[in-house]
């Protein structure tokens, strides 16, 4: 049996909670995992925490989530403003919630291949990126998963404060959102995204302003 040891171990371990949850591991990594929660009250408190999320979640038919509706405008920045302010979440308090994103990835790639740091390494694919905006720059690449892609945006220059959303279109078209984020300013940001559409799908992306403004555009 594969014995885990470190912090570093411990963090690998807690990352496979979610998976665990919704029976995503291999039997090796199950039966590892099972051996550190026996000895780990804190994992196995997080994992009961974690278990109605995954019951919930297995009620949920993947095939409604393919058509992603698009919010309304001004959404991301009523939600921004209402956080102003907002203490910054614990440390146990923010697992959680990755956990539950890593969960809903999990749910709509059909339970493989969604674990951060885990499993072999994906090659990332650099994107030819076009900014439309003077005082923005930013690259990005690609990584294929099973459920979908997952974007890296490496940027800055976008209005600090201003929230921006970023679509996916497919080659049908349709857009798909993958994710929101608030401008930095001059400083640099990277930001990371994902989106439910298959790369063999994927068409391109574009980073919108809050009036709908294209703001980067991206060739995939």
């Amino acid at each position: 049996m594969t014995r885990w040891t470190g912090d570093d171990d411990h963090r690998a371990l807690r990352e496979m909670l979610g998976a665990y949850a919704l029976g995503g591991l291999t039997g090796a990594e199950s039966t590892a995992l099972r051996a550190h929660l026996d000895g780990c009250p804190a994992c196995r408190a997080e994992l009961d925490e974690l278990r109605p999320v995954a019951a919930a979640l297995a009620a949920v038919d993947p095939a409604v989530l393919d058509d992603t509706p698009l919010p309304p405008l001004g959404l991301a920045d009523r939600i921004v403003a209402r956080t102003r302010g907002v203490p910054r979440p614990t440390a146990h308090r923010s697992t959680l919630l990755v956990a539950a994103a890593v969960l809903v990835a999990a749910l709509v790639g059909g339970g493989a291949g969604f674990i951060v740091g885990s499993g072999p390494a994906v090659p990332r694919e650099a994107v030819a990126v076009r900014t439309l905006a003077s005082t923005v720059q930013a690259s990005a690449t690609v990584v294929p998963h099973t459920w979908g892609i997952e974007i890296t945006l490496d940027a800055d220059g976008f209005e600090p404060g201003t929230a921006y959303r970023v679509v996916v279109t497919d080659n049908t078209g349709r857009m798909v959102e993958a994710g929101a984020f608030v401008g930095t300013g001059r400083e640099p940001m990277v930001c990371n995204l994902n989106t439910s559409v298959l790369r063999a799908q994927a068409a391109g992306f574009d980073v919108l302003a809050p009036d709908g403004t294209v703001v980067v555009h991206a060739e995939l």
